[in-house]
Formats: C-alpha cells, sequence, structure tokens
C-alpha cells in the first residue's frame, strides 16, 4: 500500500537542525541560570566560611585620612573648602574624630572585639538596624525585609484586582475593536522602562499624594508600591486574560441559558473555572515586584527604617543591592551580605515560580477537571 506524502516518515535535514537547536539552547538556559544561582550563592558563603578573614575597621590616623578627593578646588574660597573638608559622620554612637583619637586605641579595640563575640552572625542579621558605614556598621536585613513586604504586599493589592478585572472587561464585555486596543496597550506597559515609571511616581505621582493625603515624606512605601503596581498589572492582565480565553464557552453559554447576567456568568463561573491562571498570575506578579530595582530605589524614599507605616520611607532588598554593589569592598563582610539578599531573592523568586508550576498547572486544574 502507498504511503501518503502527507504523513511520509521521513524527516528533513531542517527538521534535526531545529529540534537539536531547541535542545541547545533550553539546555544552555538551565545551565546559566544554574551558574548564577551558584555564583551568587558561593558569594554568600564567604559570610561563614571558616577561611575568610575577619573585616577589619577602618584605621583612621588623622583627619586627611576622611578628606574626600576634591576635582575643582579653584572654585572654592579657603572658608568653603575647610567646610566642605570636614567629615560627616554617619555613626554618632562611635563619637567625632577628636573623641576617638583621645580614646586609647587599645579600649576601642577591646570594645569591639567584645561587640563582635557577643553577637553572632545571625543576631547581627536579624537586628533592626542597617547602617553598613562608619566604623562600627550594623548589617540587620529585619527594615529590608519589612520594606520588601510592605511595597509587595502594597503593589499587589493595587495591581492584582486591576488586572483581573481588565482580564474580564477584556474576555467577555469589551466590543471586538475596543478588546484589539486593550489587549496590546497594557502589554504594551510591560516594556516600559523601569526608570521612566519610577521617574513619573517620583515627579508626578509622589505630589499628587502628598498634596491629597497630607503625608509627612514625599516618597514612602506607598509610592513605591503604587509603582510596583504599574508593572504588576501587564502580567496579572495578560495572563489572567489567556486563562479566561481558555475556559469552554459551553459554561458561558449555559449559565446564560440559566438566566443568570452577563456580569454573573462572569464572576461566578467563568473565573472560578479560569482560578489556576488568575492565581498563577498573582503570583507571577509578586514576584515581578519583589524583585523590582528600579522603581524601589526613586520612589521609596529609599531608606532602611523599621516601621510598618505605608507612610514612611522603605527599603527593599533589591534596591540595596542595586544601591551599594557599586561601592562595597569586594570580599568585605559587606559584600556578602549583599550577596545574601540575592540568593534570598532568587530563592524566592524560584519558589514561587515552582509553586506556580507544580501546584497550580497540576493540582489545581486536576481539581477543576474532576480528576
Amino acid at each position: 500500500m502507498a504511503q501518503h506524502r502527507f504523513s511520509s516518515a521521513r524527516r528533513h535535514v531542517g527538521e534535526h537542525i531545529a529540534e537539536w537547536t531547541i535542545r541547545i539552547v533550553a539546555s544552555l538556559s538551565i545551565l546559566v541560570i544554574f551558574l548564577i544561582f551558584v555564583f551568587v550563592f558561593r558569594e554568600a558563603l564567604t559570610l561563614i566560611s571558616p577561611d575568610a578573614p575577619a573585616p577589619a575597621p577602618a584605621a583612621v590616623t588623622s583627619e586627611d585620612d576622611l578628606r574626600p578627593e576634591l576635582y575643582n578646588p579653584d572654585v572654592l574660597t579657603a572658608e568653603e573648602m575647610e567646610t566642605l573638608l570636614t567629615p560627616e559622620i554617619y555613626n554618632p554612637d562611635v563619637g567625632n574624630l577628636g573623641e576617638a583619637s583621645e580614646a586609647p586605641a587599645g579600649a576601642a579595640a577591646t570594645a569591639q572585639e567584645g561587640t563582635t563575640e557577643t553577637r553572632s552572625l545571625a543576631g547581627r542579621l536579624l537586628s533592626d538596624v542597617w547602617q553598613p558605614v562608619g566604623e562600627r556598621p550594623k548589617f540587620g536585613m529585619m527594615p529590608l525585609l519589612v520594606g520588601t513586604a510592605k511595597t509587595t504586599l502594597i503593589a499587589i493589592a493595587i495591581g492584582a484586582p486591576l488586572g483581573i478585572l481588565a482580564a474580564l472587561y477584556s474576555a467577555f464585555f469589551a466590543p471586538f475593536r475596543v478588546r484589539q486596543i486593550i489587549k496590546p496597550a497594557i502589554e504594551l506597559l510591560a516594556g516600559f522602562p523601569s526608570v521612566v515609571v519610577g521617574f513619573f511616581c517620583l515627579a508626578i505621582v509622589a505630589t499628587f499624594v502628598q498634596d491629597a493625603l497630607g503625608t509627612s515624606f514625599r516618597l514612602n512605601a506607598l509610592i513605591g508600591g503604587i509603582g510596583l503596581s504599574i508593572t504588576v498589572i501587564p502580567i496579572v492582565f495578560s495572563i489572567a486574560e489567556e486563562s479566561l480565553a481558555a475556559v469552554p464557552k459551553s459554561l458561558r453559554e449555559a449559565s446564560l441559558a440559566l438566566g443568570s447576567s452577563e456580569w454573573q456568568t462572569a464572576y461566578r463561573v467563568m473565573l472560578p473555572a479560569a482560578a489556576p491562571g488568575v492565581f498563577a498570575a498573582v503570583l507571577l506578579g509578586i514576584g515581578r515586584a519583589f524583585g523590582e530595582t528600579m522603581i524601589a530605589i526613586m520612589a521609596t524614599g529609599n531608606a532602611a527604617l523599621m516601621s510598618w507605616s505605608i507612610f514612611e520611607p522603605a527599603r527593599t532588598m533589591a534596591a540595596t543591592i542595586g544601591a551599594e554593589m557599586g561601592e562595597v569592598v569586594w570580599g568585605s563582610e559587606h559584600y556578602g551580605i549583599l550577596f545574601l539578599l540575592g540568593t534570598l531573592l532568587f530563592v524566592f523568586s524560584f519558589g514561587l515560580n515552582a509553586v506556580t508550576e507544580l501546584y497550580v498547572k497540576q493540582r489545581l486544574i486536576k481539581r477543576f477537571q474532576g480528576k
């Protein structure tokens, strides 16, 4: 029996090339992700490595060591230069330069050794002060965790409902021509540079919110959360709209035939049927807000305060890495802690993606399918 030409089992050379190209690209992608995690985790391990030397405080012998470098000294008067060369005290609990010079060097060293010995690494990381500069640096990560949690929750509280409602409108209520405009417009928002969104919040949103609510701080966690919600909305909208469109139309027709209104059908029938995809959209939106850097630096006030108030400045872990990694000393304790923050971000994002893939797409889909 002659074999049909469209069902031929012969495979062309181009198909083999395409197949192996896809395999190689997928394998390289997985390998790159794994290598990035290994690099970040290895640098973070310098904090607990026994071979790593203990960070020594910077020795200040005279005021000349604290004088900033001048790039254009001929435009300043002698008085202005003297004012400029006076160092600013960032860690006032250790005293000024004069007090430090009068104190015995041995007493200062003994006090610092006692402080280091009495507080373990975990105790210092779980403290509520982040102050990496100074003779006694403090690396408490709790203000960073609180700031990250505040801005992420605000972003999801604003972005997730708006994205889901926009997906419902686009899938069931909008006319075809309007849908062809709304969907590309919202998805285009995902391509906006983060620095543009951050500048918009810095210049426009912050002023509007301060005038409307009378907040004491112009830049705070609320402004940062609003900026992050702008990046969350396109992700939630795109995935939720695709999930709603994938629900069988027979469910909608049956609900309408039983006398339900369009809104009742969309809210009580179609949305629950698409719950796995909507839940996945929210989880991915959380991951997007959790790891955003530029908007968090520009719109939150970027101050590591241990406060749950949304009207006070905040600082996220991603913003801390972006702001301080360029000036940190390689191999120092500060360097290792920044990589530890990067490891936490990586693990959190990977965990969200794993939950989305394994739990949402498997268990919830099987439950809604009656399996």
